[in-house]
């Protein structure tokens, strides 16, 4: 069931998504706005589509957003633009696309960041849910858990035994304050009731260096399999739901005495709230059948280690509110605020 929204914007262009938030029946200015929203989805594209992707060039959502858009430009028939529009953790990319016009015409890539900013952040001017449609995900990457090879533990069990038995011993680092592989952390600590000392880092980058020298104990990021298949860490678990085929041989959290647990990264597109169903469906059937292609899948495993994911619109959507909700419970439980 696709969320519509109730905010009243002065832009004509907004005039369809009171008239479906009011729920408007018969009369000429019903039937004429009904007309006006069918013929744009059947002609849908006449024009270029734009994707704002609110990560810097080079970025993991930039990766996948730019993976996918020469398949999603065969199947369209139109130019899509990819449009860089980074800063503010994503929130100032998904605050354009939430005031945009709800026509197909710019949509935005979301990520497990936008599902976390809900909690983390207290004035934004957007709701993930309120304000945009689901179009489709498009891929995850799981975090693996790494400690330092000096570290005396094995398994997820192991390490929360020593966690109990030495309360603040060890200490995780993250690419900063709030961040998925922060929150990954907490998580833990939530879960499983430890303490642990969360170090922050500016980027991940800085945190894998000091966790390979041995000044922090364990990290999540899905940028360590390379030094745990070269020896220098030690993987202790995955944190997707299920085994990555990236590295099968890895159990998860999950499997490990934590049961419930999952986090790591993931990427879908979204459009403001109001965009005609039509429309909605048709960029899902595009994305869909690119996921299903197979180079598309060898070059999302081997370049950024994720796998594609896949589902109609409404699914995609039940899951991105799914994400907000339980971020929300390990923000609230971290006592996490960012102004």
């Amino acid at each position: 069931m696709m969320v519509i929204g109730t905010m009243m914007h002065a832009s004509s262009a907004r005039w369809p998504r009171i008239c479906y938030s009011l729920g408007c029946h018969g009369g000429a200015v019903g039937s004429v706005l009904l007309s006006a929203s069918i013929a744009i989805a059947q002609g849908y594209p006449v024009k270029p589509v734009r994707i704002v992707v609110p990560f810097p060039p080079g970025a993991g959502g930039d990766f996948v957003t730019r993976l996918f858009t020469p398949r999603l430009m065969e199947t369209l028939g139109q130019p899509l633009v990819v449009d860089n529009r980074s800063g503010a953790a994503g929130n100032i990319g998904a605050e354009t696309v939430a005031r945009a016009a709800p026509d197909g015409y710019m949509l935005l890539t979301v990520s497990a960041s936008h599902a976390i900013g809900q909690s983390l952040y207290k004035n934004l001017s957007y709701d993930l849910v309120r304000d945009f449609e689901s179009v489709a995900l498009l891929a995850s990457t799981p975090y693996v858990l790494g400690v330092h090879r000096s570290v005396p533990v094995r398994t997820t069990r192991e390490l929360i035994a020593l966690a109990k038995a030495r309360p603040g011993l060890l200490t995780f680092g993250s690419s900063g304050n709030g961040s998925g592989t922060h929150l990954a952390g907490e998580m833990l600590k939530m879960h499983a009731n430890i303490e642990m000392l969360h170090v922050p880092y500016k980027g991940t980058a800085p945190a894998i260096s000091d966790l390979m020298g041995g000044q922090i104990s364990m990290m999540f990021a899905s940028q360590l399999l390379p030094q745990i298949r070269a020896g220098r860490l030690r993987a202790i678990a995955i944190t997707s739901a299920k085994r990555s085929q990236v590295a099968p041989e890895i159990p998860t959290v999950a499997e490990s005495g934590v049961p419930g647990y999952e986090a790591g990264t993931w990427f879908g597109l979204i459009a403001p709230t109001a965009t005609p169903r039509d429309v909605v469906a048709k960029l899902n059937a595009a994305v869909t059948r690119a996921a299903q292609l197979q180079e598309i899948r060898d070059q999302l495993m081997t370049q950024s280690s994720a796998e594609p994911m896949s589902g109609t619109p409404e699914q995609a959507g039940v899951y991105i509110r799914g994400e907000a909700v339980k971020w929300r419970k390990v923000v609230a439980a971290a006592g996490l605020k960012v102004e």
